[in-house]
């Protein structure tokens, strides 16, 4: 491998084997060089383009929260794993809201590895250890030369417009994608089989979370009603995630139409997004802030029998409240 400029020239015998995406797509390299800035958050997102396409920092600041998202593209487990062990302790986040979809566990994780690697500044020994569990050719290349770039260094001279083509990176990692509209197609059926080493990583995930007490949701975002019906195995997927944590499948709670809420097969749109972050958001206060908050507006002094309980009327306020919002996590 040779250098012209900070541009490798590599053999044609090699090129197969090697891709080096920076600032190809997603914002990566911009949000991985924000969260080198933030510190202390309220709720961190993580998975993958449905993460930073899904959760719009913007809206869940209006409604009084903090936050993160280190969603990258096609992010599995493996690249979760590398994330958290390299950001949790400087983001320190009070909730973890973690998109888990059937891709993120039949993954190779490859080509995200290749996505993360080219986009940090500075890979230290948390890529060198997702290499060694990848295995794979394209991402030793990948790391090489990423290595040989901050030893020029070079790794600083890209600069990422904020708006590039349709996509505009709003801080604190969203991604908002300009107003389009998904024309479904048939999508063949397909069985969700999962990757034994992207499935005992994700494990290893949800201990490490745990053990350090942050409470976590498992989320699996909304996709178009053409691709989610294409799998044959999807209530095994959802049962298998609640033994994991606790668990909401929005694909079974909101009424989306694909040719309105989504951008293509796999992605919301800006009004998919907005739906789908208030109706997360009020099933999150409503599950992980205080309850007794939320419904002291609908009861009244005499709904109480002291200053923390309420009485057989308040009791029963509260229980019809819950059976109208059934879908808490």
């Amino acid at each position: 491998m040779l250098f012209v400029w900070d541009r490798p020239f590599i053999p044609n015998i090699l090129r197969p084997n090697f891709k080096y995406p920076i600032g190809k797509f997603g914002h990566t390299n911009t949000r991985l060089n924000e969260v080198e800035k933030v510190n202390s958050i309220d709720i961190l997102f993580l998975g993958s383009s449905h993460t930073y396409r899904g959760f719009d920092s913007r809206i869940f600041k209006a409604h009084g929260f903090t936050s993160f998202n280190l969603g990258t593209s096609a992010q599995t487990p493996i690249q979760t794993h590398m994330l958290l062990k390299k950001y949790l302790d400087k983001l320190n986040p009070k909730f973890i809201i973690y998109e888990i979809d059937p891709l993120a566990l039949t993954s190779d994780g490859v080509e995200s590895s290749l996505d993360i690697i080219a986009n940090t500044h500075y890979n230290d020994l948390y890529s060198y250890e997702m290499a060694i569990k990848l295995n794979h050719i394209k991402t030793y290349n990948a790391l090489l030369y990423a290595s040989l770039r901050n030893i020029m260094p070079l790794n600083n001279r890209l600069v990422e417009p904020i708006k590039k083509g349709s996509d505009t990176y709003i801080n604190g990692g969203y991604v908002e994608k300009e107003i389009k509209y998904y024309d479904p197609v048939i999508i063949p059926k397909s069985e969700i089989i999962f990757s034994k080493k992207q499935l005992q990583t994700f494990e290893i995930v949800i201990d490490d979370i745990k053990k350090r007490k942050i409470p976590l949701q498992l989320v699996f975002a909304p996709i178009s009603k053409s691709l989610y019906s294409g799998y044959t195995n999807m209530n095994y997927f959802d049962s298998l995630m609640t033994t994991y944590s606790q668990y909401t499948n929005f694909n079974k709670i909101l009424k989306l139409k694909d040719t309105i809420h989504f951008y293509d097969a796999d992605h919301l749109n800006q009004h998919g997004v907005k739906l789908f972050n208030e109706k997360l958001l009020k099933d999150f206060k409503l599950k992980y802030l205080d309850l007794n908050a939320v419904l002291r507006e609908a009861l009244d002094p005499s709904c109480f029998m002291d200053a923390d309980h309420t009485n057989i009327k308040g009791d029963l306020i509260v229980n019809e409240y819950l059976e109208k919002n059934d879908t808490l996590f």
